[in-house]
């Protein structure tokens, strides 16, 4: 894989690492407000709270999957292994890695887990 494809993935990989961390920290900021302010004493308003803060965990646990499998490419990167699938070792295609930066099995691979984890 050229060095500068890989060079251009981590800046990629990089951004969309900070975006998260952002919108991680913005949303620990919005769930201190809801639990700060959910003495209203409305019921509707208290199922929306509740609402709110479970959607807010939700969006956390997909950033933080998301975030690990980015910190996970950026080591194969260190490691010069990145672009290669864990499964089968041959090369992914470019345009995968475009679409998903932090992709670490080919798309038959892939393919081949999703349908043994059904």
């Amino acid at each position: 894989m050229e060095k500068a494809f890989v060079e251009k993935m981590k800046k990629k990989l990089i951004e969309q690492k900070n975006t998260i961390l952002g919108s991680l920290a913005a949303q620990n900021e919005d769930y201190k407000k809801i639990v700060e302010g959910g003495e209203s004493g409305d019921e509707v308003d208290v199922a929306s709270d509740v609402v709110d803060g479970r959607l807010l965990e939700s969006l956390g646990a997909q950033d933080s999957n998301r975030l690990q499998m980015i910190n996970n490419a950026l080591d194969r990167i260190k490691q010069g292994t990145y672009g290669r699938c864990l499964v089968c070792k041959e090369e992914i295609p470019e345009e995968r890695l475009e679409a998903i930066p932090y992709a670490f099995m080919c798309i038959n691979c892939q393919s081949r887990n999703e349908r043994q984890n059904r």
